[in-house]
């Protein structure tokens, strides 16, 4: 019998013979469970070490996500994915690997699925086969059922940190400059309305949160997020909104349009958004000229790309000729942070752009203030360099200047 057959055949044995229909502590069942191994470890020559693995495996597949659970309480892994129920690849170091796990049958998958997705109180199935959640953890999650996805279910897990990442480990692991950061502190306080983009797995969502560790105490802060991840803590006047999917009928659903639309009459000194990705680009736009400081994030691989996806998801909302569009965003977004994720995994702020509020030529103007240059003692492996401050000034001094703040 192999370590797969054993697990399943002693996972049985415990819910035949623990009566599962009340209420059970955890220590109760891991007793069960441990008394089950001992007993047949007896006849099967089990190793100590296998005793424990097979504990928690037996736990995990009653209690937790089954095979996933012990890749989810391993701190060092960031993503989890699975590729139907044979392959389950993660991202540990800021590297791509097998993890050697697997599901016992498709129809376990499908169970622990429905199981995650129940947590956050949404709904998949066939008509409704794509969905994004989040486990209890805070961590992200999104699931495709087949036949969309062809070699069966994929599931998707980010992982955020333990940990609240702050500016300060930022800058302990390299990934902003301390004058870069007491910078982007003043415009924090004083209200400048910052947009975070970066590709996939830049960090946009971690360092909107530290970014947020800035934001005056006293100040009523409203987020809207499609799946909440964002951790900001020390702030007592904090409304955190979600959007819903529509119901199997296509009906109730909540947008970020419509959390955006409402949030503004709920008195906000500040709205963050935890990413835009649609057509919610536009009220996003006029939430941010019509007095209402704010931050969000966006996919994309430099400021100027950033601009023009914003351009791209607001015209595909309404139609507005493209150099109102343009002076929209000028008028709206101070500051654009551009993160990237760099050969050697490393996650860093690559620039720190002012957009010109003159939109001259009909285009919108770019200062750069801050740019990462790497070293020629690079390599390969390893990529060493500094966010380095630009002899360009910062424009728009105006929010600063109503703040009381000497940025110089």
């Amino acid at each position: 019998m192999n370590k797969d057959e054993l697990r399943r055949t002693l996972s049985d044995r415990v819910v035949d013979t623990v009566d599962l229909s009340h209420e059970i502590s955890d220590d109760e069942l891991r007793d069960e469970i441990d008394g089950l191994i001992c007993r047949e470890a007896k006849s099967l020559f089990i190793s100590i070490s296998e005793r424990a693995e097979l504990k928690k495996d037996i736990f995990d597949s009653i209690r937790g996500l089954d095979c996933l659970q012990t890749l989810i309480d391993d701190p060092d892994i960031t993503e989890i994915m699975v590729d139907g129920k044979d392959k389950i690849f993660i991202e540990k170091g800021g590297r791509l690997m097998e993890s050697g796990r697997h599901f016992d049958s498709a129809e376990r998958l499908l169970d622990v699925i429905n199981q995650i997705v129940m947590q956050s109180n949404r709904m998949i199935n066939e008509s409704n086969p794509i969905v994004d959640c989040r486990l209890l953890d805070g961590s992200r999650v999104n699931v495709v059922l087949s036949p969309i996805s062809l070699d069966g279910p994929a599931v998707t897990i980010r992982k955020f940190p333990k940990e609240v990442m702050t500016v300060k480990k930022l800058i302990e692991i390299g990934s902003l400059s301390e004058e870069a950061a007491d910078f982007l502190k003043k415009l924090v306080v004083a209200g400048y309305n910052i947009f975070v983009s970066g590709g996939t797995g830049s960090g946009k969502t971690t360092f909107l949160n530290a970014l947020s560790g800035f934001i005056p105490k006293d100040e009523r802060i409203i987020t809207i997020e499609d799946s909440a991840e964002l951790q900001i803590k020390g702030v007592p006047n904090l409304i955190r909104l979600e959007c819903r999917n529509a119901n199997v009928e296509g009906k109730n659903g909540i947008s970020t349009r419509d959390l955006l639309k409402s949030s503004l009459r709920m008195r906000p000194d500040r709205v963050i958004i935890g990413e835009i990705r649609d057509a919610a680009a536009i009220d996003m736009l006029q939430a941010l000229n019509t007095g209402h400081n704010g931050m969000s994030t966006g996919h994309a691989n430099s400021p100027y790309d950033a601009i023009s996806r914003i351009e791209t998801m607001v015209l595909l909302g309404s139609e507005i000729p493209l150099l109102a569009v343009r002076k929209q965003i000028a008028s709206a977004i101070d500051i654009i942070v551009q993160l990237g994720r760099l050969r050697d995994k490393s996650r860093k702020v690559l620039s720190i752009v002012e957009l010109d509020k003159k939109v001259e030529n009909g285009d919108i103007g770019l200062n750069t203030l801050f740019e990462f240059k790497e070293d020629e003692s690079s390599s390969e492996d390893k990529v060493i360099g500094r966010l380095e401050g630009s002899p360009t000034r910062l424009k728009n001094r105006q929010k600063l200047q109503h703040a009381g703040i000497n940025i110089d």
